[in-house]
């Protein structure tokens, strides 16, 4: 076994090299939506960078170590917004109570952070059990179900009544990582079954029981416009507007779009989760197949890092962050498109955002910091080479 001690060698150029191409693809979407979020859009990024540089130089023990001091203050803030009442350090948007306001840095959602922080914990609770455990059987698999459960519950139930979209990240984070923990397939269908049932019976719910809904799970009758604007947005009135703006403006770009600065179809907030519409509709289908490339490179390129990383630990982190980016990408293109329903997720590494951005670029310090520690080991086929 050897540790690289070149920066050079240690150093994920591939990574940096698409991070750069997504900071210019948001920087020239944002510049047409609004100009005025550029520098503030330029700035997280290098705020970002720096937190990559430091992330990277954590090893994984020193990772672990920290896991539930990090996964804590996540808690404390989340809590922190439930309990506190409507004031301008937590005011109240779209129905939602789920920022801080700190005057001169702007808006913190400790939601997103929290996606981090959710990573690391599954990880190091699925890393642990997996050494201690000498014998696997389905009891020992149903201990770690019970131990995931206690430690996913806790943030998605205080993430629920405040941001749905995010509970849906979090619960695609957890089933991604379930795949991996080696837990036996006898437990995990009949899991993901009644998981699949459940969903499917909430959302039915929401168009035919809506009344069950807000009376047992506290559901905010807001929530409900949503699945009224995907269904008919032609016929939900001004909930249905957004929609229908994005896709007459991703439709109107045709094949090789307008033109930067040329957009013609007005949709408000679309240099955040919106924005896909400006890419579709300056650039057409070729400006939004060059994007989706990109992000299949990216995850392509996380995927390799965790089969090539000789580390299990790393591998449950790269599965994590494999599994929310994933979920952000086919969600918020999907619902441009009337694919699927708007949940308000933003689109990753191009959406305006100071939480969201800073949130994936702590992610990718994590995958920074896998490739930078890595060992390679002689006579094996597990090297990261890029």
């Amino acid at each position: 076994m050897r540790t690289r001690n070149v920066f050079s060698e240690r150093f994920d150029w591939t990574l940096c090299l698409l991070l750069m191409l997504f900071c210019l693809v948001s920087s020239i979407a944002i510049y047409s939506a609004n100009a005025a979020y550029l520098q503030s859009q330029i700035m997280w990024y290098v705020i970002g960078a720096v937190v990559i540089a430091i992330i990277m130089y954590f090893d994984n023990e020193q990772i672990q170590q920290i896991t539930w001091i990090l996964y804590g203050i996540g808690a404390v803030l989340l809590i922190g917004l439930l309990v506190a009442p409507e004031t301008a350090f937590t005011p109240r948007r779209g129905g939602a109570q789920s920022w801080y306001v700190i005057p001169h840095i702007g808006s913190i959602q400790p939601s997103e952070y929290m996606k981090v922080f959710y990573i690391l914990a599954i990880a190091k609770v699925i890393n642990n059990h997996n050494v201690k455990t000498i014998h696997k059987s389905l009891r020992t698999d149903f201990i770690l179900m019970c131990k995931l459960a206690i430690v996913a519950g806790v943030p998605i139930a205080l993430v629920i009544l405040q941001d749905f979209g995010t509970t849906l990240v979090l619960m695609a984070i957890l089933i991604g990582m379930m795949l991996v923990s080696g837990i036996s397939w006898k437990l995990l269908i009949p899991l993901y079954g009644a998981a699949a049932a459940f969903g499917s019976s909430v959302l039915y719910l929401a168009i035919f029981g809506r009344e069950l809904l807000e009376k047992y799970l506290g559901v905010d009758p807001y929530q409900f416009a949503r699945v009224n604007s995907w269904l008919d947005p032609h016929n939900a009135g001004d909930d249905g507007l957004q929609l229908v703006k994005s896709l007459m403006a991703i439709g109107s770009g045709l094949i090789s779009g307008k033109g930067l600065g040329k957009e013609e179809v007005y949709i408000p907030e679309r240099h955040t989760d919106f924005i896909f519409t400006i890419i579709g509709e300056e650039y057409g289908f070729i400006g939004g197949s060059i994007v989706i490339i990109l992000y299949f490179l990216l995850i392509f390129h996380l995927v390799r890092t965790a089969l090539q990383t000789a580390n299990p630990y790393s591998i449950y982190i790269s599965v994590g962050v494999i599994s929310m980016i994933t979920f952000h990408v086919f969600e918020n293109i999907g619902m441009t498109i009337q694919l699927l329903p708007i949940t308000g997720i933003p689109l990753p590494f191009i959406s305006y955002g100071g939480s969201s951005l800073m949130c994936n670029l702590m992610a990718m310090g994590l995958i920074f910091s896998i490739r930078y520690h890595h060992k390679s080991y002689m006579f094996s086929s597990k090297s990261l080479s890029f």
